[in-house]
């Protein structure tokens, strides 16, 4: 057995909702995974985002993802969200062996102007479900708007693929 069979980088992403549309951003063509690929704000977490935090009981931190998610949405775009919510998750092997678990949330956009990381981000775009189907999106990011959009409108449901 390979020895980090169980070590997964863990991401989350945020699917920011203002005013109906949704926001994507295209990542730069020097990216390792998904260059020039279209996308939503996240990040990994990493033990520093709450090892030195004060723990909420006895032996646990609460909330490390949604507050890990709202410090790469504001280092990557430079919007504050709020309201975070649950829309699905994915685990995947990419091509270079590195096992990943992303949890992709929907969130309120409450205020900033976007502002892209030049490192990581070259393009942005507000987008409805509807328009986002006309993005080179990474695959499956398609999906996830569709059923945030769905969400929004009080469905409750499960994550399928959309044609």
């Amino acid at each position: 057995m390979a020895e980090n069979q169980f070590l997964h980088e863990v991401v989350t992403t945020a699917i920011i909702v203002k005013d109906g549309k949704y926001l994507i951003t295209r990542r730069v063509l020097s990216k390792k995974r998904f260059p020039g690929k279209w996308t939503v704000p996240g990040g990994k977490l990493e033990t520093n985002d709450y090892i030195n935090l004060p723990k909420d009981t006895e032996h646990y931190w609460y909330n490390i993802l949604e507050q890990v998610l709202k410090r790469e949405v504001k280092e990557e775009v430079g919007l504050e969200i709020a309201n975070i919510r649950y829309v699905t998750s994915l685990a995947t092997v990419h091509a270079d062996g590195a096992p990943s678990l992303v949890i992709s949330c929907l969130a309120d956009y409450v205020s900033g102007q976007v502002k892209l990381q030049e490192e990581e981000t070259d393009q942005e775009a507000w987008v409805t479900a509807k328009e986002a189907k006309e993005y080179d999106l990474i695959d499956g990011i398609l999906d996830e708007i569709v059923m945030a959009d769905r969400i929004q409108k009080g469905e409750h449901l499960e994550w399928e693929r959309q044609s």
